[in-house]
């Protein structure tokens, strides 16, 4: 430290690191006994203690513009704590799912990535984003495999597109007016299924005449013969 002139509290800082010790965060000076570690600063053990009442400290102290309190103190100042990191927010507070959050810290409980603002969308106490939670709670189309975005078909007891809800053989555009019959477990519009070898239409008659009555089965009535 020769022909160097430094303030108190960096003299203090250089002696400790000579002599491989800390300097205690409240009072500057070099920490000759174990010092007390809170969050990688080093404390006097009867230095940590309460900005406001000075009670001793324990690992539930809450540090606020460089300042440590006791979180009953801190409580009564009204600081909204972040519901992800569990420090004071001081700037913009984000309220959602019953908590606070900083800004940077509420995001997408799949992705990770922050809102800032965007629209967000709850479930089960957890936020999505919109993309998100259209992959993991949303319709998905049976053709494209893409999230519905728009309006749904449901038909076959499958989810699809407008767009992708169409004939498997010649591609022409459905919709749940035009008739159609199932194959392969896709739709086939009336003009393709006639054109189908005959022994092949009476199979996929009978297949459908059979998921009719397990769908609608005949009650027996008393006057039955």
């Amino acid at each position: 430290m020769t022909g160097r002139h430094l303030c108190r509290p960096c003299h203090n800082r250089e002696k400790a690191k000579g002599l491989g010790k800390y300097v205690c965060q409240r009072c500057h000076l070099v920490i000759d006994e174990k010092p007390l570690m809170f969050k990688n600063d080093a404390y006097h053990p009867d230095h940590f203690s309460c900005t406001h009442c000075g009670k001793e400290l324990t690992a539930e102290a809450r540090e606020l513009k460089g300042e440590l309190y006791c979180l009953p103190c801190h409580d009564k100042m009204g600081v909204p704590i972040c519901g992800a990191c569990r420090r004071p927010i001081e700037g913009r507070v984000v309220n959602a799912l019953g908590k606070q959050w900083h800004v940077e810290h509420f995001v997408c409980a799949k992705c990770e990535k922050p809102f800032l603002g965007h629209r967000h969308y709850e479930k089960k106490g957890l936020a999505y984003c919109e993309t998100h939670y259209n992959q993991l709670f949303g319709d998905v189309c049976y053709n494209c495999s893409h999230v519905i975005e728009g309006d749904v078909v449901s038909a076959l007891n499958k989810a699809w597109c407008v767009n992708c809800f169409s004939c498997s053989t010649c591609n022409s555009k459905l919709t749940l007016k035009n008739k159609f019959v199932e194959f392969d477990m896709k739709p086939v519009c009336k003009r393709c299924y006639e054109k189908f070898p005959l022994e092949l239409k009476k199979r996929l008659k009978k297949l459908s005449e059979l998921a009719a009555r397990k769908a609608h089965p005949k009650s027996v009535g008393l006057n039955s013969a």
